[in-house]
């Protein structure tokens, strides 16, 4: 079977996941779903927040000037890329916090943490708990790209979000030949039935997609793998 694997998460992501898809010995194809811009946002005033919330790296990157009057506050960073891009957008209390969204808020919630701050994309995935009101903030947004989407024969489509994953399945034809590795089980429920196999990630981390992509390179023959990972 092909080692090709399809790359469709936006700059610079996506060069990252080539980078490591190379080192695994994969065939990396980039061909991103989105560009991400910034938004032009000002902070909130008026409100005492407790600690910043990312939940992508995007949203430290592109914060722009609005990050200044924000850098005293601790933040809390899904995973070690966004924690990283946090610390280089000025932030000297970084939690690298886990897997998810939802993970995250509740280690901020047993460190005493009742209102964030959540600097986010402009489509983003509510966070709630019972013990913390979240203001969401879009600093940035991930505009679809109107290029052509040409899919390898043999490829393995990696899918990094359920946007993602809806987005790719309007603009294929013929799911019966594709392969697909999705970053979580909503991710693969977002691309809906008919592919040739869909693998899911046993951790929401790019790592984790090549891992199963690779898995599927090396197999044959429709498959749903990995769907209770």
């Amino acid at each position: 079977m092909s080692g090709t694997v399809l790359i469709l998460r936006p700059e610079p992501g996506a060069s990252a996941t080539a980078a490591r898809a190379r080192a695994m010995g994969l065939a990396p194809v980039v061909a991103p779903l989105f560009e991400v811009e910034p938004l032009a946002w000002s902070p909130p005033t008026g409100r005492r927040h407790d600690a910043i919330f990312f939940t992508s790296a995007h949203a430290a990157r592109l914060g722009g000037a609005g990050l200044e009057a924000l850098r005293c506050l601790p933040v809390y960073a899904v995973g070690e890329a966004t924690a990283d891009a946090a610390r280089a957008a000025g932030f000297a209390q970084v939690h690298a916090g886990p897997a998810d969204g939802a993970a995250l808020l509740a280690l901020a919630a047993a460190d005493g943490v009742r209102r964030a701050l959540h600097l986010c994309g402009r489509d983003h995935m509510p966070l709630r708990h019972p013990d913390v009101e979240v203001e969401a903030q879009p600093v940035y947004a991930a505009v679809e790209c109107g290029a052509p989407l040409d899919i390898p024969a043999g490829a393995v489509a990696l899918l990094h979000s359920p946007r993602a994953a809806a987005l790719f399945a309007r603009r294929v034809r013929g799911r019966g030949g594709i392969r697909i590795a999705a970053i979580s089980a909503a991710t693969a429920a977002a691309a809906g039935e008919g592919w040739a196999a869909v693998a899911v990630a046993a951790r929401p981390r790019d790592e984790a997609v090549l891992e199963v992509a690779h898995a599927l390179c090396q197999s044959s023959g429709p498959d749903r793998a990995g769907a209770d990972a």
